[in-house]
């Protein structure tokens, strides 16, 4: 295990950049997503329709995601990350005005691409600040943007409350988040990424133009992990205050509080996280948590109720809450590749995740009922357990 260090000033500075980045990602996103029932209903939208219109959003990530490690190398991570989060705001306020279907699905593509760009780019910087650190800190990033979703969650909930229009919501918060993305900025680290180590002296492996097959089935078992654990939040995000509001009947604002509950066990799970996988090793935090999600939201949906759903939703939350940091890390440090591909791979692999849990979930929904589609979490926990050799044992 890597001796921790004393951070310097600017390493101090950078992370708290960082902090401010993912805070500002969550929180974006998070403010549209107990809006989407509105926007649904607005629109018109059947369950298999929506889930096409929130496919979008991952099917434009799929689109871009590849060139975030070129753009990374010629932009930097930090400014990129930067750029991407002050437009991601302004193509989130387009989603949310939509007057029709196909132009919020457009919208929901655009932030998509936006959003994996930006999501390899704060990764990048974050595992940079990391490795000044001397020990494990990524966690707390995540757990800083699941802050984020539940700070956005919360706000959206309040404007729902006051029935304040979703323009001017999503127009005022917007313009928060952005303000603070180009205020971090100022406190990210200064030079290229990963082109030499932070002392300065070159790289000690050589570069390979494609992967060995180890490296390369290392990166599919990883991205299966994230998928997994994208998936729950997935659900999370897109079809739990549905299922609060139509399935179980809970009036608006306590149906946003499904995603609000898998988000905030979400993020008290990122902020121990860094001590259990210190202390325990990636391989071990993943099992426990893949039983948690499979114990939790199995038994919320065998027996349904708004109390034990919401219980449900907590433990899969804290579940996952390690998976999408330890599967980004061992991916960015694998032998042989370039700056921020193993990264960006694994990232843009993780998008699947997305793409796909919208059109199944809606479909096996239209088909059944929801309550049935949302099987997929369990499911996804039972795929962690049977995945986590990927991921390092302790040490």
């Amino acid at each position: 295990m890597t001796t921790p260090t004393t951070p310097a000033p600017s390493a101090r500075r950078a992370r708290g950049a960082v902090s401010a980045l993912f805070l500002t990602n969550g929180a974006i996103y998070a403010n549209l997503i107990p809006r989407l029932p509105e926007i649904k209903d607005a629109l018109g939208l059947s369950d298999t329709v929506y889930g096409l219109s929130i496919a979008a959003m991952p099917a434009g990530a799929l689109l871009s995601g590849l060139a975030a490690a070129t753009l990374i190398r010629r932009v930097g991570s930090g400014r990129l990350a930067v750029l991407g989060s002050v437009l991601l705001a302004v193509a989130m306020l387009a989603a949310g005005l939509a007057p029709l279907p196909v132009l919020f699905a457009l919208a929901l593509f655009v932030v998509g691409m936006l959003d994996s760009v930006t999501d390899v780019a704060q990764n990048t910087h974050g595992l940079r600040v990391q490795r000044r650190y001397g020990r494990s800190i990524i966690n707390s990033f995540h757990a800083v943007w699941s802050l984020g979703a539940v700070m956005g969650g919360l706000m959206s909930a309040a404007a729902i409350a006051l029935r304040l229009p979703l323009g001017v919501h999503l127009a005022i918060t917007g313009a928060i988040f952005a303000a603070t993305a180009l205020v971090a900025l100022r406190f990210c680290l200064p030079g290229p990424d990963g082109d030499a180590l932070e002392d300065g002296s070159p790289p000690a492996v050589v570069l390979r133009s494609r992967p060995s097959p180890r490296v390369a089935l290392t990166l599919a078992g990883l991205a299966l992990v994230a998928i997994a654990g994208t998936t729950v939040e997935d659900v999370g995000s897109s079809w739990a205050t549905l299922y609060m509001g139509e399935s179980l009947g809970a009036p608006a604002p306590l149906a946003a509080m499904g995603f609000i509950a898998l988000i905030g066990s979400q993020f008290v799970g990122r902020i121990v996280g860094d001590r259990l996988v210190d202390r325990l090793g990636q391989r071990t935090v993943a099992v426990a948590g893949g039983a948690l999600v499979v114990a939790g939201m199995g038994l919320a949906l065998a027996f349904p109720s708004i109390p034990g759903t919401l219980a449900g939703f907590a433990a899969a939350g804290f579940g996952v809450a390690t998976l999408v940091p330890a599967a980004m890390q061992v991916a960015d440090e694998l032998p042989g590749l370039r700056a921020g591909t193993g990264l960006t791979i694994v990232t843009w692999l993780m998008r699947l995740g997305f793409l796909l849990s919208p059109l199944v979930i809606g479909t096996v929904s239209d088909a059944t009922e929801l309550r049935v589609s949302l099987l997929v979490v369990p499911l996804s926990g039972v795929f962690v357990i049977a995945l986590s050799g990927v991921l390092r044992r302790r040490g």
